[in-house]
């Protein structure tokens, strides 16, 4: 806990100063260029991969960056209502879906029914990846780490189709407003690969 509150020290006495003329800048507004959506592992640093500075990321971050299918709803909606922010209000011009290599998520997606009780509430949200799930059983992957990398990567193009699900955004991608992008990040490495829609694959940013 105290590495916290140095934490906090450190970020005061260097950090905020190296950065203050920004931090005076942003104090009472942002403009965000990209939305963020990432997985909550504390492996995964936005800003650290991207280089960015405070004010550039709006981000949401949850278990396997999944992005619920667009619907109308009186529930409360985490994610849903970030995104509907992030384009509506705050007019970003890019969207971009991050996951990563060893994704707990991702992986939970073929835990077994013993395990999955101790977490329902995750298991529950795990559901709007099922049909990541389904298409990796019937692909009948043999090799575990295959498996899981292409579970992942899979994941990732997912989330991007379901994107185009909100009415909003469909419009604004479609009229040319709109970037959106996927990235599959390894963490070991630091390589961060960079989805090709027309090619449907994954190429190193170099």
């Amino acid at each position: 806990m105290d590495s916290l509150f140095d934490g906090v020290k450190e970020f005061n006495a260097n950090d905020f100063i190296e950065h203050k003329d920004l931090f005076k800048k942003i104090g009472r507004n942002q403009e965000p260029h990209t939305l963020f959506i990432g997985c909550s592992d504390s492996r995964v640093v936005p800003s650290l991969i991207t280089k960015t500075l405070p004010g550039e990321l709006f981000v949401i971050r949850n278990i396997a960056n999944i992005v619920p299918q667009y619907r109308s709803s009186e529930e409360f909606l985490a994610t849903t209502s970030a995104i509907e922010y992030a384009i509506k209000i705050l007019n970003v011009s890019t969207i971009l879906i991050c996951g990563h290599s060893n994704c707990g998520g991702c992986n939970a997606l073929y835990m077994n029914e013993a395990s999955a009780k101790e977490i329902p509430h995750t298991q529950k949200w795990l559901e709007l990846a099922k049909n990541v799930r389904n298409k990796m059983i019937r692909l009948k992957i043999a090799d575990l780490t295959v498996r899981e990398w292409m579970t992942e990567q899979l994941n990732i193009v997912e989330q991007m189709n379901h994107l185009l699900s909100y009415p909003y955004i469909l419009e604004k991608y479609n009229a040319g407003e709109l970037n959106i992008l996927g990235w599959y990040y390894i963490i070991e490495t630091g390589e961060v690969f960079n989805y090709l829609k027309d090619e449907k694959i994954f190429v190193k940013i170099e």
